[in-house]
């Protein structure tokens, strides 16, 4: 079994009552990803130098300064808000920044968290950060507590990074249904809505449940497979889950 104060599964529930297994990013993955972001920022700051002249006394040292804090801000919040919470560190470590309900990033909860990061960072010495992360059950730093978000492995990251015994569901209905491979390739978001319709299914029923998968089956249905909708999508479910 992982170790459970690097790496566990956090339990969350969305608004309408659905609840779904996240797993966040422990203080190893984190530290790796921050470490490519800065790499890249590094760069980033050292081409902007060149090409404003600031290696001139003319432009003064203040305004680099300036320059070095925006591109350390705007760059985690940019990929925050227009790359679905991965900036280039994070998506190469299979990360992703969400909300606490597992929802995507607003850009209001992005600004808070970097914000935050250079209490977090204070002296470069991340002390904060690492202390906060190891008090937190979902890995939180003090910018991650105050907007309410979590860094969390992304579906390419969880056979890599997380244990096979935490990816089993707790939705034993599932054995009812043959394993169903769907016809295309499915994103991040759309197995975590697989999923979720995988755990309403008891408190839905079977025809509200044909009812609600309808649209969903049809596209994702594989040739010669003519289950009820609802069949189709456990079966999909089953087949995410790692039960096929």
């Amino acid at each position: 079994m992982p170790n459970s104060r690097l790496d566990s599964a956090l339990a969350v529930q969305t608004p309408e009552g659905i609840e779904y297994i996240l797993y966040p990013a422990g203080f190893t993955a984190r530290s790796c990803a921050l470490a490519i972001d800065s790499f890249i920022q590094g760069v980033l700051t050292f081409i902007f130098i060149l090409a404003t002249g600031l290696f001139s006394r003319a432009m003064g040292i203040w305004f680099a300064f300036i320059l070095v804090f925006a591109i350390n801000w705007f760059y985690h919040s940019a990929f925050d808000i227009f790359n679905r919470g991965q900036s280039p560190g994070k998506k190469m470590m299979g990360l992703r920044v969400v909300k606490g309900d597992g929802s995507p990033v607003s850009p209001g909860a992005s600004f808070l968290r970097n914000l935050l990061r250079f209490a977090d960072t204070f002296m470069f010495l991340h002390l904060i950060a690492f202390i906060c992360m190891l008090a937190s059950p979902g890995f939180r730093r003090l910018g991650d507590w105050v907007a309410d978000t979590l860094v969390v492995y992304t579906d390419k990251a969880h056979s890599r990074f997380i244990s096979p015994a935490l990816k089993r569901p707790d939705m034993p209905w599932l054995s009812d249904f043959p394993a169903v491979f769907p016809s295309r390739q499915l994103g991040y978001e759309e197995k975590q809505a697989v999923l979720m319709f995988a755990r309403r299914y008891p408190l839905l029923g079977k025809a509200r449940s044909d009812e609600v998968a309808g649209l969903w089956a049809e596209e994702l249905r594989p040739p010669e497979n003519d289950a009820p909708a609802s069949a189709v999508l456990l079966g999909i479910a089953r087949s995410i889950s790692g039960g096929g």
